[in-house]
């Protein structure tokens, strides 16, 4: 049973938060099928993160990790092998592809195989500018000393 949620409450109610709904529609719509293969979000620190997908029986070359406008894609398609000699044929090796959209300011440091999982560092950077930044409170502010008020002359007629 599938559910579907009607966020048009939420878009009346809130100003600037418009991807965000989008990507819930997106993520409402868009859920694969087949989750295959299984894979781990992990929060590692307070700014990092790291994703490990159980890709056995993929080499190195069968893989591709793409990072474009805050989507994380994940391919994996093995080389074609001949099937001969084999009774069973139990490890999946069919093609696979896995998008996940990432927060602003999340960028990838890094990834790596071993032992049959490919792990994907994250870390989420937030630029100086967009830091919230401590403001000084004055005890006598300019603004609070009495200025004279600035008087504007008429235009004189000189007949």
């Amino acid at each position: 049973m599938v559910t579907s949620y009607d966020y048009a409450p939420l878009f009346r109610s809130s100003v600037g938060f418009d991807r965000v709904f989008g990507l819930l529609e997106n993520a409402q719509r868009a859920r694969s099928v087949s989750d295959w293969p299984p894979y781990d979000i992990a929060k590692t620190g307070d700014d990092s993160y790291r994703i490990s997908i159980a890709v056995a029986g993929f080499e190195q070359a069968d893989l591709d990790v793409t990072f474009q406008s805050n989507l994380l894609t994940v391919t994996g398609k093995k080389q074609e092998t001949d099937n001969d000699g084999y009774l069973h044929r139990g490890i999946a090796g069919r093609p696979f592809e896995h998008r996940f959209e990432l927060a602003d300011h999340v960028r990838v440091t890094g990834a790596g195989l071993k032992n049959g999982l490919l792990s994907i560092d994250l870390v989420r950077e937030i630029p100086e500018a967009l830091k919230p930044r401590k403001i000084e409170i004055q005890t006598n502010p300019a603004r609070a000393q009495p200025c004279a008020p600035v008087q504007i002359e008429g235009q004189k007629n000189v007949a």
